[in-house]
């Protein structure tokens, strides 16, 4: 290389490129450095931007663009012009070679700078500047001109008339100089008027992309990447605008990120996927010769063909896989050269590495080897990092495609198959489809590339290790593999402890609902204690498995931390036995490469599992496609009938809901398999056809059969006009889940006339006014905010609205009551649809006597057809039907009362929800510091900072291990002068190795042979011994960390739960009717499980790498104190990235998941309305709206991921950048005698992984913040929640309250502040022993005076004495267990009588026999199994009167002075009820009784009544007097009871 440059520059081979020369700087210098390189990097920077596209709007170009496109060509010209002088006049500045190299070079850039420029002035880019990054480039040549310049005026020959070449060369020199500075001020010079600007944008909207035919893509929506330069693509440059907009917080909806590139637009996807589908099939059927049909996904039936079982034959044939191979089997083969260019290059860093090292050790080698070594780390590590990126990036686009196919295919199969065959699957299991088995079928993308390339690193690796130590590697490898099953092994045990936990954890979750379920009653007994200590024994058989886990796991990864070792270890001794020499080189070479063999072994196992589970889901989704179509035209006949009023017949036609071939198989038993028969059945147009006929006698499949739901065994069907679909509205009326005018428009423009019209028909207006938002109030899913009849309404007005001709209307009278059936009938049926053909189904015979004609069905058959005169007397005839329609006359006066109710039922959630249930609240942006510092305290301070020593000591060993090898390295060299092959290794660590993607690489191999240096086996083996040792106390802190993590992660979930629970028991009962028992489970379950599982794994990871990246700096600052200059600036840089990236990522992740479950629950709701689109013929649109939804959500996660990829290529750049400064820096050293090979050596086999570990660390502090979300949420239940007041102020005897006097004295009390109060001033006194009845309307305050006794509710002022003694004073538990209480609604756990009726455990069996007998209950014991017979959960297995009655035997054996009756209603019948009253006389003679009656007839025999009105006492004395006295509350109350 010396010598190419001393004939170039004409300078001696000693120094061939001076740079200073007489005062002045090197001629030679000058030009190849300061203005081929700079010239070249813009060439290559102005060649990436050849490739943008126009952007289709005619807009000429700015003046500005084209001086600076002038002054580019103006420019080469001058170049190209300087090269004549140049090699006429030679010597005369330099080496005519060099002159013809600087000046070729020079004009070839700015040529392909011109184009670039003109590429972009008719790009987007028109109306800006363009890329800075050009202009600033154009500047790095003046540096050169200037020194050039310069020299020509010292040395005096700018205009000597004896040199005319070098004037006129400096002549040139001038006008260049000239022209860039034209072209800098054209670049300065503003662009465009704001005027200008506009127009252009709006003729660029104007053209923007279309994503599917109609739908435009508003104009201020970027689309991503398309247009864009080759450099923006491969740093992502065109992703800033949205990374900045997270980082603002802006990226709130869908619609702030970009729209997908053209490629990848669901349209365009589904369209390539759908026509290689269709080739496909042709090609079948050419094979086949069968009768023509089309594929089962596309069919929408133009095949036309009687025979059931033919088409089953074709369907068979069109098999996914090949499709998905044909449409995008091209692409991603050819992605695989990208993933094997990049895995070869990985290679190519420890082989630099390696050659580097040596050149520092010889002293021999020229300087330019040294900086070729440099450069090719530079060049192998950049390409690699870029290869990676885009493979990651296109497969990424890949697997989005592919996602797109697939679901829209199985979306688009599920509109045309037929119902028959679609009844195979469940709802659930059809939209399992879409979600579960594509996502596999997409890892599968990313894992198929992974299966070839992991055994390919194998290979080479294992290949490499042989030329190291020959056949010793063997040794090693039966190590490795033997390793295998040992943790197959502890791996199966982990699944079954998991398994174990999950169902430990069900019970205690079980458990947990049943408490919140019956908090209220657990309250009144001062039951916590009892249910605390279940819950915690369930707790802690769920810790114990946990534990077991957790230990396993810290198993497992102290296994992979310690195969290294070992086999290399195994290695070297075999390599010893084979009576081989052991020398350094071998040593770190055989280490390095046991440290690449790692990563393949570990990962294959996940590959293969991930292979084997999209094999299962494809299987799956195949069999789904093959079910048989729905086939109109083979359905219908085609041709129309000679009368041309028809509007449907049907001609000795039969139907069945199962394919013939399934029948023989099915046994007859079961359902469904009706059969249905027309011998002949004609509809005129314009008719109403009523049919009638009993339950199950085949009404709806004759509607089924019209549309073409069944399954056509023989016979014609014609029907008029079919393109025009149907007005159906089925016996259970589909509703959508969005607002109730787009329910009725049902895709329809809105016509204001046409909708009131409908509205007014269907009795709708009035129900309207109710709904809290008029017709743009949202109906839940499936409707469930809208009462039985209103739903049925919708429906018909939705069919109504369509205007079809033909409406076959399923019983839309069933749910509604009289009036609105008459109004429907007169308004609509006879109104709205009094010129269109009508087949009305209804059980409610008397709508129909005005119909043209009945049919009477009995069992799939019409029994007799006729006018209603005659018909209608046969139904009533009907013996069953007579009850049925008689039950239906008597329902509705009282159904109307129902839908009532229904209504203001579902109102309530609307009107109270803005005043009960507090809105869950999402926290913004990070975790605060808070929360880790409660799950440092949950730990232990302790635990703790050991775990962070033992960490500290681990990293410390493996770094202070690789120290030592690279000191054995520089000892060896300087004892031995011997030329010898050396390097150094770094171990990977454990964490790492699991996680890295790359793998961690370390340095490798000599290549060349060298003799082996003498110094004896005993150094080697005294270096060996050290080493082993360092390794030895590695792996002990490794397995102690391990451990210790895992136990102190035990530790913090088990006192976050208990903390958790024990704040729970004691909330206020306010805090459980505010908050929503699922929200509370919530953090029993998910969040608790995080903390479990979740947590520790990736808290361990994260910590890991914190600690490996600290290892890193440490020893490469060690190694070469110049590189922290470098290092920290780029940790500035690092910082910024993360933070961008974090806050964005955070942003679309969640988008994504919000636009996720609108795909899924669209596709569930058009699975259950199947009938009605098809009827409706809306099946295009409904597809349309998915491929919508499909593609929002498709960019969320488009950018999602490429967010990751943004950060990576950007990690990656650091990565670059430290090696390049590494080796950079060494080659200095070396040239001035400092540097050491070994801690070089060390530094860059570090410096090789940084970018693993960097997106490591960012990856899982990501990961990390997610799970602190759990801790942040029990934290928030475990400090926020209200608690009753705990104190005890008053010691009371143990038989308080002796006596059972009872004294309220002016109680006000209120349920939540800023309500109105519940109680207002109460007094009263009951005495000892007195029974008093307690009466008034609803919400008049009768239960609160029971809350208030037992303090569940703390009162505002006044005091409730017993026997004298302040109960505010007494300890809650006290006070509660003296009492007895009867609640309303009984409550009983899962568990046995015996547990039920005394939890903790004081009675005998004697005891609770007697009290059983004493309830009536004991032979219903006695026959379920005794006392020790379980209840089920919530006390299944008893009657509601029986569970009444137990609860009555729990407050008898409570023998307290007090009793609290709260009677239920209608749970006990007259008998019972009269036998309780009975024995609550007997055994309470001598106590109080208080008791809230809702059947006057108890209270008649209390001693005195107290009537309550508004939350005041209004009447109070004994029930005979009050019942005399006029005008009394209690007498109008008798009054209304009796009527």
């Amino acid at each position: 290389m010396e010598n190419i440059l001393a004939s170039l520059c004409g300078t001696s081979p000693e120094d061939p490129l001076p740079v200073w020369i007489h005062g002045s700087i090197g001629h030679c210098f000058n030009q190849l450095t300061l203005n081929v390189i700079p010239h070249v990097i813009l060439a290559v920077v102005s060649a990436c931007f050849l490739g943008t596209p126009r952007s289709g709007s005619g807009v000429p170009c700015r003046p500005s663009w084209g001086w600076r496109i002038a002054t580019s060509f103006v420019l080469a010209g001058l170049f190209f012009a300087d090269t004549i002088p140049a090699t006429i006049s030679q010597q005369e500045l330099g080496p005519v070679y060099l002159e013809v190299l600087a000046n070729g070079t020079a004009a070839l850039t700015w040529l392909v700078h011109g184009f670039a420029l003109l590429m972009l002035c008719r790009s987007i880019h028109g109306f800006s500047r363009g890329p800075a990054v050009l202009a600033l480039l154009t500047l790095l040549p003046l540096p050169s001109f200037i020194i050039t310049l310069v020299w020509y005026c010292q040395s005096g020959t700018a205009w000597s008339p004896s040199h005319p070449g070098v004037s006129c060369r400096f002549a040139i020199l001038c006008l260049q100089l000239a022209s860039l500075l034209a072209y800098v001020i054209s670049y300065l010079f503003p662009t465009a008027g704001r005027q200008d600007f506009l127009s252009i944008n709006r003729s660029w909207q104007q053209d923007q992309p279309i994503s599917e035919p109609g739908i435009p893509v508003p104009g201020q929506q970027r689309v991503a990447e398309d247009g864009e330069s080759w450099l923006s693509r491969f740093f992502y440059t065109w992703m800033n605008p949205l990374m900045k907009l997270g980082y603002q917080q802006k990226l709130n909806q869908p619609q702030d990120v970009y729209v997908l590139p053209r490629q990848l637009q669901a349209a365009r996807v589904c369209g390539r996927f759908y026509s290689c589908w269709q080739k496909k099939a042709a090609l079948h059927q050419a094979e086949e010769e069968t009768v023509s049909l089309t594929s089962p996904i596309i069919a929408g039936g133009n095949g036309n063909n009687d025979a059931p079982d033919s088409p089953h034959h074709a369907q068979k044939a069109v098999r996914l896989v090949s499709v998905l191979h044909a449409a995008f089997g091209l692409r991603f083969y050819t992605l695989g050269l990208l993933k094997l260019s990049g895995s070869l290059l990985d290679f190519s860093g420890p082989l630099l590495l390696n050659l580097l090292v040596n050149f520092m050790e010889s002293r021999q080698e020229p300087l330019s080897h040294g900086v070729l070594y440099a450069l090719g780390l530079f060049a192998g590590s950049f390409l690699g990092a870029l290869l990676r990126n885009q493979f990651s990036y296109e497969m990424n686009k890949m697997a989005l495609m592919v996602r797109a196919a697939v679901i829209s295919a199985i979306y688009r199969k599920a509109l045309r198959v037929s119902s028959t065959s679609l009844a195979r699957f469940t709802v659930g299991e059809i939209v399992n489809f879409m979600s579960t088995d594509t996502n596999r079928l997409v890892n599968f993308c990313r894992s198929f590339h992974e299966l070839w390339s992991l055994p390919v690193q194998l290979a080479i690796t294992l290949y490499l290790l042989h030329q190291q130590v020959g056949v010793a590697f063997l040794g090693g490898m039966a190590l490795a593999l033997l390793l295998v099953p040992i943790n197959k092994i502890i791996a199966n045990r982990i699944m079954a402890n998991n398994e174990k936990m999950l169902k430990h954890k069900d019970t205690r979750v079980k458990l947990m609902t049943e408490f919140l379920y019956g908090i209220r009653v657990v309250k009144f007994y001062a039951w916590e204690k009892h249910f605390s200590s279940r819950i915690n024994a369930c707790r802690a058989k769920e810790l114990q498995k946990v534990r077991a886990v957790s230990y396993l796991d810290a198993l497992c990864v102290y296994m992979w931390a310690a195969v290294p070792v070992v086999v290399s270890i195994a290695i070297f001794v075999t390599y010893v036995l084979l009576g081989h020499q052991l020398t350094a080189t071998k040593v770190f070479t055989a280490l390095a490469l046991v440290g690449m063999l790692i990563l393949p072994l570990n990962g294959f196992p996940w590959v293969l599992n991930a292979i084997l589970e999209a094999k299962v889901s494809l299987d799956r989704i195949q069999q789904f496609f093959e079910l048989m179509d729905q086939d109109l035209e083979a359905y219908y006949a085609l041709d129309s009938p000679s009368d041309t009023t028809t509007a449907m017949e049907m001609h000795y036609a039969a139907f069945s809901w199962v394919p013939v071939e399934e029948e023989s198989t099915r046994q007859p038993s079961s359902t469904g398999t009706l059969q249905l028969h027309i011998e002949n059945l004609s509809v005129k147009k314009g008719a109403l056809l009523g049919v009638v006929g009993k339950v199950g006698s085949g009404k709806s499949s004759l509607l089924a059969a019209i549309t073409g739901e069944l399954i056509k065994q023989g016979g014609q069907v014609y029907v008029c006009d079919l393109e025009q679909g149907f007005g159906l509205a089925t016996q259970e009326p589909w509703i959508q889940f969005t607002t109730v005018r787009e329910n009725i428009l049902f895709g329809r423009e809105y016509d204001a006339g046409l909708y009131e019209e409908v509205l007014e028909a269907c009795a709708l207006s009035e129900d309207l006014k109710i709904l809290p938002a008029g017709d743009q109030t949202e109906v839940g899913e499936n409707g469930v905010t809208l009462s039985g009849g209103q739903k049925a309404r919708i429906a018909l007005a939705r069919a109504i609205y369509q205007e079809k001709e033909l409406y076959l209307l399923d019983d839309p009278l069933a749910a509604v009551d009289a009036d609105v059936a008459n109004h429907i009938m007169r308004k609509c049926i006879f109104g709205a649809l009094k010129h269109k053909t009508r087949v009305l189904c209804t059980h409610r015979t008397e709508f129909l006597e005005k119909a043209d004609a009945l049919l009477l069905m009995d069992n799939g058959r019409i029994v007799k057809t006729g006018t209603p005169a005659d018909i209608l007397p046969l139904v009533e005839a009907f013996p069953k039907f007579k009850d049925t329609n008689k039950g239906h006359k008597d329902k509705a006066p009282n159904e109307q009362g129902q839908e009532e109710a229904i209504k203001t039922e579902a109102e309530e959630p609307t009107q109270n929800s803005n005043l009960i249930h507090k809105e869950e609240e999402k926290k913004e942006g990070a975790v605060a510091f808070e929360v880790y510092k409660a799950y440092w305290m949950a730990m232990g301070s302790c635990l703790a900072i050991s775990i962070l020593f033992s960490l500290f000591l681990m990293q410390a060993s493996r770094n202070i291990s690789d120290w030592w090898l690279s000191y054995w390295i520089s000892s060896i060299s300087q004892t031995a002068n011997t030329s010898v092959m050396a390097c150094s290794v770094s171990l990977p660590s454990p964490e790492l190795l699991l996680f890295s993607t790359a793998g961690l690489f370390s340095p490798i191999q000599d290549l060349v042979k060298t003799p082996a240096p003498h110094n004896g086996s005993e150094d080697v083996n005294f270096y060996l011994i050290v080493y082993g040792s360092i390794a030895g106390a590695n792996s002990l802190f490794t397995i102690i960390r391990a451990f210790l993590f895992a136990f102190g992660a035990v530790r913090a979930a088990s006192v976050i739960h208990d903390r958790l629970l024990q704040r729970i028991l004691k909330a206020t009962v306010t805090f459980f009717d505010t908050t929503p028992i699922g929200r509370i489970l919530n953090r029993f379950s998910s969040d608790i499980y995080c903390v479990d599982d979740n947590l520790p794994f990736i808290l361990n990871i994260f910590l890991a790498n914190i600690y490996g990246l600290l290892g890193m700096v440490v020893i490469m600052t060690y190694g070469l104190p110049w590189i922290g200059l470098v290092l920290l600036p780029l940790a500035v840089v690092y910082f910024f990235i993360q933070r961008y990236y974090r806050f964005t990522s955070r942003e679309l992740k969640r988008l994504y998941s919000v636009t996720l479950s609108p795909i899924y629950t669209h596709f569930s709701e058009t699975l259950s309305g199947l009938s009605t689109i098809r009827a409706m013929r809306a099946a295009k649109r409904f597809e349309l709206e998915n491929q919508l939804r499909l593609e929002q959500n498709q960019r969320c996660l488009f950018a999602s991921n490429t967010v990751m990829e943004w950060l990576d290529i950007r990690l990656q750049m650091i990565g670059v950048a430290v090696v390049t400064a590494i080796a950079g820096i060494a080659i200095i050293q070396h040239q001035k005698q400092l540097g050491n090979p070994g801690l070089v050596g060390l530094s860059l086999s570090y410096a090789l992984s940084v970018t693993n570990l960097l997106s490591g660390l960012i990856a899982s502090f990501t990961q990390t913040e997610i799970m602190m979300v759990s801790v942040e949420r029990t934290e928030e239940y475990t400090t926020d929640t209200p608690m009753e007041p705990q104190d005890k102020l008053v010691q009371v005897s143990t038989d308080w309250p002796s006596e059972g006097l009872v004294e309220f004295q002016q109680v006000v009390l209120a349920y939540r502040a800023g309500l109105p109060n519940a109680l207002d001033g109460v007094s009263f006194t009951v005495y000892p022993g007195e029974k008093l009845g307690i009466v008034g309307r609803t919400g008049s305050g009768k239960s609160t005076l029971f809350l208030a006794l037992f303090r569940m509710v703390e009162m505002k002022s006044g005091r409730i004495l017993l026997d004298g003694v302040d109960s505010q004073l007494v300890g809650l538990e006290e006070l509660r267990s003296r009492l007895a209480i009867i609640p309303q609604d009984p409550f009983l756990f899962s568990g046995s009588v015996r547990e039920n009726l005394d939890p903790q455990g004081k009675w005998t069996d004697a005891e609770l026999r007697e009290v059983l007998e004493q309830c009536h209950l004991w032979d219903a014991v006695t026959q379920m199994g005794g006392l020790d017979s379980n209840l089920g959960e919530r006390g299944k297995s008893l009657s509601v009167g029986q569970r009444q009655l137990v609860c009555l035997a729990r407050a008898l054996l409570t023998q307290a002075k007090v009793l609290c009756i709260d009677e239920a209603t209608a749970s006990v019948d007259e008998k019972t009820d009269q036998l309780l009253q009975q024995t609550i006389r007997q055994r309470f003679a001598d106590k109080t009784v208080l008791t809230i009656a809702h059947r006057l007839n108890t209270i008649l025999d209390s001693d005195r009544v107290l009537v309550m009105q508004a939350g005041r006492v209004a009447e109070l004395d004994s029930p005979a007097s009050l019942s005399q006295k006029d005008g009394s509350l209690f007498q109008r109350l008798l009054h209304s009871r009796q009527q």
